[in-house]
């Protein structure tokens, strides 16, 4: 028996547990949301309406809307005969679908995982705790490791251990990555590639720009482990809500057109008779006056597949044993034992979901029911339960989604008008002409023979544009038609074209108002004349127009990565998937293959860092280039600070950089002024040393020239009393010698004057003789010169004669 709410259409909640997990429960779901979204007395149902309102959006952003509303307006009452006119839809509105779309697709980022979970948490308190010991204990580590050379650092390798707790803080958010946060980014990155994710996403974008809401599904299966699915947001069912990212639902689903193989696939315990009573329900005849179903065939059958959101009752026997302990027994919600001193009973209510598939229009068969097996809970919140859907709609207010297309479908209706009615107006408009007055060129004779008929004034005309007339007639009165030919100007389509062209633009200016989207978007229109700051300003302006689908195409990417994450310890417990999640890891990457079997024990924040605007880029790179030309920051510090996506931690490393290089710069000139203190005292001691040892070898060297001047006025003195001996030793022997020869000279002259005595004495006795001779003999006077032999011992006097 099915517990109804008598105040809604869906089965009654408060039932106990096996009721909810019956087929007859299931199938009340089922039609709940059936009759819900496809049953409306007013004859249009909500998946119609909404199926066909995305239709059309998405014809008009491919420039295919129908024609027919165009035909009705310049129709003269149904009748087209009159217009020949080039009906196709100018596809104005693809131009600016494609730049928001490939904008946002272009939008680069880079998943990283932080491991949330009580030990992994610990694990990074003990690192920064070990690394702050270390970064206080430095001085003393380091001694204490060249004294016993052993390494006594906790934490990271002393040469890229940080400085002070501010350089901590940067370096734990920045370089600390813990092995299983790397795997569990691999991991992710894995599965997102092997569902081609990228593409996905290009069509996720595409839908919130032309649609307003994009949906995507993750799930698991033993055969393909975590897969990605696009979901149709034309397809999709849900309760009613007004949260833009849909966390309030408590019942989603899509439809599925799916031929009876592809059922029998999905569903293999489906008997022939089932399976048969589905083929003589052809889909076409589902909703016969439903006309969602563009492509839909009589093979084809559309499934509902739907996840229910409820509660559950766990409730545990607490029971006493002998020995004092206690020991749980898990029991149904229908457990409720009397009060008992033995054993107690504890229970708490979780969130569930319950997943089903039925055929449309069938009201008495159900295709599955089941309790999902592979639920996603938040690893914060046990109780509580993720749907395996993941939607988005920025802009929805009570249930109405609005969309950049929609927006400017007016706007794209009038340029299409305006278009047909240029056209209209170029089929009307009449080339110049000329009007000839036949009267008037009846008065006209050439003179010579030939007749001035209107062919032969029009041939005269155009070849050589000469007109030949009269001013008067032969009857000699005023010739009213003497100018027989006058040009007709018809310049009344100019205007009108012009006009049609200003409304043109007028319209398409309205869309790029309504839109944001400015011709700096995509660069079609350039000012010439405009800065290149002011280009970029009106381009990050329109960027900031259309942020809010770049945030919801995050918002869905991040929340997909998080169901992965959640996913990943289901995969963990079947061997087939296990292994094919390791053969798909980098296999050279060893510590993310031993880490991964511990994935499931720990419980990951998914964060994504947005590659930044060029806007943001730009002023990055004019600071990075303010301080680069400061001496602030090195190129190293630069080339590490743009590999920072996240801005506000690039702009942090720069400050920290720039006031690191400063205190390096100032210990540098510390360094240097202490160096050159230091080598001042040095050189001022090498100074003074080296004048004490200039004094030392002065003396030493005027000690050593007095010594040689005294060695050598001893030599000197030597030599000299040497000399001295030698000459009185040379005088004496003169002395001696010239002592005997005056000795020998004194002998022989006191020999001689004893000679010459007795020479005299004898020349005296002689002379004194003849003295006496003469006076006895009274002679004459005697000269006693001799006159030739006068010499005294042979020498002559004679050679002294004056001459």
């Amino acid at each position: 028996m099915v517990y109804t709410n008598n105040n809604s259409i869906f089965p009654d909640q408060v039932v106990p547990e096996e009721e909810k997990k019956s087929f007859e429960y299931g199938l009340a779901v089922g039609n709940a949301i059936e009759q819900e979204w496809f049953r409306n007395n007013s004859g249009q149902n909500r998946f119609s309406y909404n199926f066909q309102n995305f239709n059309r959006l998405r014809l008009y952003a491919r420039g295919e809307q129908p024609i027919q509303k165009y035909k009705d307006e310049l129709s003269n009452n149904g009748d087209l005969s009159y217009l020949n006119l080039d009906w196709k839809p100018i596809p104005v509105l693809s131009k600016f679908v494609d730049i928001v779309v490939n904008g946002m697709t272009e939008k680069g980022y880079e998943l990283n995982s932080f491991a949330s979970d009580p030990f992994a948490l610990k694990q990074r308190t003990d690192f920064a705790s070990s690394a702050l010991r270390d970064i206080k204990n430095k001085a003393a580590i380091d001694q204490l490791s060249q004294a016993t050379c052993q390494n006594f650092y906790a934490s990271a390798d002393p040469n890229n251990l940080p400085k002070d707790e501010n350089e901590l803080d940067l370096y734990m958010q920045l370089n600390y990555k813990q092995s299983i946060e790397i795997a569990e980014e691999e991991v992710i990155n894995n599965v997102l590639d092997s569902n081609k994710f990228d593409e996905t996403k290009k069509r996720l974008a595409y839908d919130l720009t032309v649609l307003g809401i994009s949906a995507v599904k993750t799930s698991f299966n033993l055969s393909e482990g975590v897969t990605i699915e696009y979901v149709n947001p034309a397809n999709l069912v849900y309760s009613a809500t007004d949260d833009p990212n849909f966390e309030d639902i408590y019942y989603v689903g899509e439809i599925k057109s799916l031929t009876l193989p592809e059922i029998k696939k999905l569903f293999p315990n489906l008997t022939n008779d089932e399976l048969e009573r589905i083929q003589k329900y052809p889909g076409r005849q589902n909703y016969a006056q439903s006309d969602w179903q563009v492509n839909s065939d009589v093979n084809q059958h559309q499934v509902l597949f739907f996840e229910y959101k409820t509660y559950q009752d766990q409730v545990f026997k607490i029971k006493q044993t002998e020995q004092g302990l206690e020991k749980t027994l898990e029991k149904p919600d229908t457990f409720n034992p009397p009060q008992s001193d033995n054993f107690e009973r504890a229970s708490r209510s979780i969130e569930v979901l319950y997943t089903g598939a039925k055929i449309l229009g069938m009201q008495d068969t159900m295709l599955e029911w089941k309790l999902a097996e592979n639920m996603t809970r938040p690893y914060g919140d046990t109780v509580k339960v993720n749907m395996n859907y993941v939607i988005s709609a920025p802009r929805m207010y009570q249930g109405r989604i609005e969309s950049i297309v929609s927006r400017t479908t007016g706007f794209a209706d009038m340029i299409q008008l305006t278009h047909l009615k240029l056209q209209q107006v170029l089929a009307r408009l009449v080339p110049d002409g000329v009007y000839v007055d036949v009267d008037g060129l009846a008065e006209v004779d050439l003179g010579n023979g030939t007749n001035y008929n209107p062919a032969e004034a029009l041939n005269m005309y155009f070849q050589t544009g000469t007109i030949v007339g009269r001013s008067l007639t032969q009857d000699g009165e005023m010739n009213r038609g003497k100018v027989p030919i006058q040009e007709l100007q018809s310049s009344s389509g100019i205007s009108k074209i012009q006009a049609m062209i200003q409304t043109y633009q007028y319209y398409l200016q309205m869309i790029r108002d309504v839109t944001g989207l400015n011709e700096a978007r995509d660069g079609s229109a350039p000012d010439k004349n405009a800065l290149v700051g002011l280009q970029k300003l009106a381009a990050a302006n329109s960027n900031t127009a259309t942020r809010h689908i770049l945030q919801s195409l995050m918002y869905l990417t991040i929340r997909s990565c998080e169901n992965i994450s959640l996913r990943v310890s289901d995969m963990l417990q079947f061997p087939l998937t296990k292994a094919a999640l390791l053969n798909s890891i980098n296999a050279f990457n060893v510590a993310t293959l031993q880490e991964i079997d511990s994935l499931s024990i720990h419980d990951f924040g998914i964060f994504l860092d947005l590659e930044p605007d060029e806007e943001d880029k730009a002023q990055l790179e004019k600071s990075i280039q303010i301080a680069l030309q400061s001496g602030g920051i090195k190129l190293a510090d630069a080339i590490d600070i743009r590999e920072i996506q996240n801005i506000k931690l690039a702009n942090t490393l720069l400050k920290f950089r720039q006031a690191e290089n400063q205190a390096a710069e100032r210990a540098a000139q510390m360094e240097n002024i202490q160096a050159q203190a230091q080598a001042n005292a040095e050189s001022a001691e090498k100074a003074a040393a080296a004048e004490v040892q200039k004094q030392q070898a002065l003396a030493q060297t005027e000690v050593q020239i007095e010594q040689a001047k005294s060695q050598f006025e001893i030599e000197r003195m030597e030599q000299e009393a040497n000399i001295k001996r030698g000459l009185m030793a040379e005088e004496f022997s003169y002395q001696m010698k010239l002592a005997e020869m005056q000795a020998q000279a004194t002998a022989k002259k006191e020999a001689e004057i004893e000679n010459r005595k007795d020479k005299r004495l004898q020349m005296q006795g002689t002379q004194q003789s003849e003295l006496i001779d003469q006076r006895q003999n009274d002679l004459l006077p005697k000269n006693f010169e001799s006159s030739g032999n006068d010499n005294l011992d042979g020498f002559g006097l004679e050679q002294f004669t004056p001459r």
